[in-house]
């Protein structure tokens, strides 16, 4: 379930400023949709926190620092998300340098040595995406963040269960899972996976997909869901030391409403301090609407009419 680079200065910890329909860095000035209409300006995104008060770049930043964990939830194929993600790991790579881990939903987990030896310049990028099993938009919107991530020697963990499995409990449930090798259960969270079926929010959520012949019922859909999530808590608890700040990119639906991944990365590593990001959608993004609250910490508002990557 899931869930371009554009050029244009970098608001980071160090003052700089980043230009956008959110303001700068400098002293904030109110602006409403209309003044901003009226001045002629088409503001590409514009940042809210979890009360619907408009944020700068640089609030932001300052305001996810101390979290241990930070989860960028994304819509796949809005290009300004997947460049304010690219923008968020800069700012976060300034205040945190070697202490910084960054991790993907885009990545799966039986695939890390492949991960590492292009991280470490020991295969090409050719081989990388041969053998990575990556996303079709994975160029375009991805390979900013994985790039960067390799020139600054920042670890990169992939999260993800292999797709296989999770494909494997859509058609037969969660059950089997016990039947893979001690081999192929290193790439999954610690067995068996916690998991409470709702039917009435699992309808809402999968019924759709159901209906459209996306594979099993939606028990089944809403399990390989929770083998996804458990397996992405997994790695990123493995892998977030005493210490380190990770910074996570998954679609919206992993972590809105501080739900998905985090009930399974508080199991496994209890009281880690956790922020969330939701990228939504709006016909006006002059203001917050009311059906967005709750849904996040903070929020990346994009015009419904943006362009998509694909």
């Amino acid at each position: 379930m899931c869930s371009l680079l554009l050029l244009a200065p970098l608001c980071t910890a160090s003052g700089h400023t980043l230009r956008s329909g959110a303001g700068t860095d400098s002293p904030r000035k109110e602006k409403t949709g209309d003044t901003r209409k009226a001045k002629g300006e088409l503001p590409a995104y514009v940042l809210y926190d979890n009360t619907g008060h408009e944020i700068t770049f640089g609030e932001l930043i300052d305001r996810i620092t101390e979290s241990e964990v930070v989860f960028v939830g994304e819509i796949h194929n809005c290009p300004i998300t997947h460049w304010l993600e690219l923008m968020i790991a800069q700012a976060l790579y300034e205040h945190h340098g070697k202490h910084l881990v960054m991790g993907a939903e885009m990545l799966e987990s039986d695939t890390q040595l492949i991960l590492d030896e292009y991280m470490q310049r020991l295969i090409s990028p050719e081989r990388f995406g041969a053998e990575g099993r990556l996303w079709d938009n994975y160029e375009t919107d991805y390979h900013p963040i994985v790039f960067f991530a390799k020139e600054n020697h920042i670890p990169f963990v992939a999260t993800n269960v292999p797709r296989r499995y999770a494909n494997s409990v859509n058609n037969h449930g969660l059950g089997i899972l016990d039947s893979l090798s001690e081999e192929a259960k290193r790439y999954i969270a610690p067995l068996p996976i916690p998991f409470e079926y709702d039917e009435e929010q699992s309808q809402a959520t999968f019924g759709m997909m159901a209906m459209l012949g996306h594979g099993g019922d939606t028990r089944r859909l809403a399990e390989a869901q929770a083998v996804k999530d458990a397996t992405m808590g997994w790695f990123i608890a493995r892998n977030l030391k005493e210490g380190d700040r990770f910074l996570h990119f998954n679609g919206n639906f992993h972590s809105d409403f501080h739900g998905g991944i985090i009930p399974y990365l508080e199991r496994y590593r209890p009281g880690t301090r956790v922020v969330t990001i939701a990228s939504v959608r709006q016909s006006e993004i002059n203001r917050l609407d009311k059906e967005q609250m709750g849904r996040a910490d903070f929020y990346i508002c994009v015009p419904e009419e943006m362009t998509n990557t694909y």
